[in-house]
């Protein structure tokens, strides 16, 4: 469970690192409005809810994934 915690965040990090570099245009990068889209995988099934309740939006998909990664701790030191 340790590993599967370690690579879910590793993916995480790298997810939110595209995200800003797609927002913001870093590297000589055009901005892309579809940057956020690894992120919408890896926060499953907490974006789907929190479209659906109308609090869909760049923070939702951004702190979703945090809460599969809590969840993933928890069994983990579990």
């Amino acid at each position: 469970m340790k590993w599967a915690f370690f690579v879910f965040v590793g993916l995480y990090a790298v997810a939110l690192f595209l995200l800003a570099v797609g927002t913001f245009g870093w590297f000589g990068q055009e901005r892309d409005p579809l940057s956020g889209v690894f992120l919408m995988p890896l926060g499953l099934p907490w974006t789907i809810i929190a479209d659906r309740l109308g609090f869909g939006g760049w923070l939702t998909a951004v702190l979703a994934p945090a809460i599969n990664a809590a969840i993933l701790y928890a069994i983990w030191k579990r």
